[in-house]
């Protein structure tokens, strides 16, 4: 029985005594060297032979890669409100802010009436370059029309004796006034200038 089982893997048992002890030198070999040029081998090593369990070091992982950073969003152009815009052009080229306020007590009917001339004509090219200004209703003012069923109360604005249900019958006042375009010029100035009607104006004087 015994020799059967020692010759069971087709080796005589001295030669597989040979081939353990050459597998044991190889190892130990490999070993000393590993021993020689890795420290924390050798400190596995030395726990084994004095006796000591080696405890593997868990495995540190990788730190993930940093989150790129979004890159800031532009800075919003400074913008101010169309009728800011409005009332610089009016004042830039009809001197309207200037005219309205300033105080008429110490000039004569004549010369506020020159002024206000003067400032109804450029005032009204303003608008008409920017808004194109047509009538709501082209009927003339006195005639007699009807307000139909349904009206759009930004288009139609009674007065008088408003009863019943449409729709209504009465004499137009005023034929209303309605923009064809809107071409407001876009601010391209600074926010600190955004609110800014006319600038400060300096004449420069050498001394």
């Amino acid at each position: 029985m015994d020799r059967s089982a020692g010759a069971s893997n087709g080796r005589p048992p001295a030669q597989q005594h040979k081939r353990g002890i050459v597998m044991r030198e190889f190892t130990a070999l490999a070993a000393f060297f590993r021993i020689l040029f890795h420290s924390d081998f050798a400190q596995k090593v030395r726990q084994l032979l004095d006796g000591q369990a080696v405890c593997e070091k868990p495995a540190i992982a990788a730190p993930a890669p940093p989150t790129p950073k979004a890159s800031p969003a532009p800075k919003a152009r400074p913008t101010r409100g169309q009728a800011v815009s409005l009332l610089a052009a009016l004042q830039r080229e009809a001197r309207f802010v200037d005219f309205v306020q300033e105080s008429l007590d110490s000039y004569s009917d004549a010369q506020i009436g020159a002024a206000a001339r003067d400032v109804h004509r450029d005032c009204g090219k303003v608008l008409d370059r920017m808004f194109a200004l047509k009538p709501v209703l082209n009927d003339q003012e006195g005639a007699t029309l009807e307000v139909p069923a349904g009206y759009d109360t930004g288009c139609y604005r009674l007065t008088g004796d408003v009863t019943g249900e449409p729709p209504f019958r009465g004499v137009m006042v005023h034929h209303g006034w309605k923009a064809t375009r809107c071409d407001v010029p876009q601010w391209s100035g600074s926010e600190m200038a955004a609110l800014i009607v006319a600038p400060a104006e300096v004449e420069l004087r050498t001394s």
